[in-house]
């Protein structure tokens, strides 16, 4: 098995990455799982993901929503809301509506989501389908990185499923553009419409006007995947692991100064050690560790090595789950100047669309430059 350098801040290669699937006191059968796990060297077909996780239930609308309800499950894109509340919001809206699934993981140190696809497509696409009926949906989206290799995989996975006439609705693929801010819903909606990949105005929001003005509904691709799982064992199943405030499973990309940088796929709860441990444990001595992506925290390690990996737990520290980013960071290496470096990136990346972004975030990226390399000036210090 072959990765990716070990850096911080780096992303882990999805197509060789592969999930380890730790335990964490769940012991149920793979068909519980979202992937197939070590020794998977190819996208289940269609045939292989039927005969692990059996056929998608005839469930009507009201049922997949009650069941999506009672679950729990909240979005594992990052800002963990509740699905059924997103549903029932679209269900509001005037007018056909449209589901869209979000694999556009413009976070550089989340790999999650690509693994998931290329290791099980028809897991995800059996949740979009789900999505579609519980909000009776007219159109259904697939919006991914446009990557040649995932999209032959989710091509031959949508003329599968055509073929043999699985689906309720027709899915169309859509390549989402590279950056940061491309898997905002509303830049997600925006994309899918033909505009810019762009976070729009708001209001109305995206389960108001969406997708060519339709109520939408967007969901990461995780999130459809587990609900692929909620239709076929139920929702009581599903939160038999997990936290009681944030049940199921997640994943959690692992990188850094870790022995094999992967995806790693663990109950809601699990601590940051068993994770870490999951991916071989750290190779090198470390200083910290990055919780909740770019847009999180650099947390002392080991001193926090026994967080539970929840939003219950985390919120009232400050800290949240996000999209299960992780990367810890090697004693040798600067923190400052790591720091610094994600901040260029988040300022190359802004929309342009407030002052914040388009002036503060390269001033303060400097201002880090400045402290790393031990030439700050006072107003510098005062900003770090």
């Amino acid at each position: 098995m072959t990765v990716t350098a070990a850096r911080p801040s780096s992303r882990v290669d999805a197509d060789h990455g592969r999930a380890l699937g730790i335990a964490a006191g769940d012991d149920r059968p793979d068909g519980f799982r979202l992937l197939p796990g070590p020794g998977t060297t190819a996208p289940l077909t269609l045939r292989e993901h039927e005969e692990l996780h059996g056929p998608l239930p005839k469930a009507g609308p009201d049922a997949v929503l009650d069941a999506l309800e009672a679950s729990g499950l909240t979005g594992r894109g990052g800002a963990g809301f509740p699905t059924a509340r997103k549903a029932r919001a679209v269900l509001t809206g005037n007018g056909p509506r449209v589901v869209v699934g979000n694999g556009a993981e413009g976070e550089p140190a989340s790999a999650k989501d690509k693994t998931l696809l290329m290791a099980a497509p028809h897991l995800v696409l059996d949740g979009l389908q789900l999505a579609a009926r519980a909000v009776r949906a007219d159109e259904a989206y697939l919006y991914v990185k446009a990557d040649p290799r995932l999209y032959d995989v989710l091509t031959s996975a949508l003329r599968e499923r055509f073929i043999l006439g699985v689906d309720d609705l027709p899915v169309t693929l859509v390549a989402a553009p590279a950056g940061f801010v491309s898997g905002e819903e509303s830049a997600v909606a925006s994309s899918v419409s033909g505009g810019p990949a762009l976070p729009q105005p708001k209001p109305p929001r995206v389960f108001e006007a969406g997708v060519n003005g339709q109520p939408t509904m967007v969901n990461n691709v995780e999130t459809l995947a587990h609900l692929a799982l909620i239709g076929r064992h139920g929702a009581a199943a599903f939160r038999e692991v997990g936290h009681h405030e944030q049940p199921g499973r997640m994943l959690f990309t692992v990188s850094g100064a870790v022995a094999r940088p992967t995806v790693v796929e663990a109950p809601v709860g699990t601590t940051l050690a068993a994770v870490v441990a999951a991916a071989g444990g750290p190779n090198e001595e470390v200083s910290a560790v990055l919780l909740g992506g770019f847009h999180g925290s650099w947390l002392p390690w080991p001193a926090v090595a026994d967080l539970e990996m929840s939003n219950p737990v985390l919120r009232p520290m400050g800290l949240a789950v996000g999209a299960g980013v992780v990367v810890l960071l090697p004693a040798n290496v600067c923190g400052v100047q790591e720091s610094a470096r994600v901040l260029s990136y988040l300022a190359g990346e802004s929309a342009g669309q407030c002052g914040h972004c388009v002036f503060g975030m390269p001033r303060l990226a400097d201002a880090f430059d400045l402290a790393a390399a031990g030439r700050s000036r006072p107003a510098a210090r005062r900003i770090t």
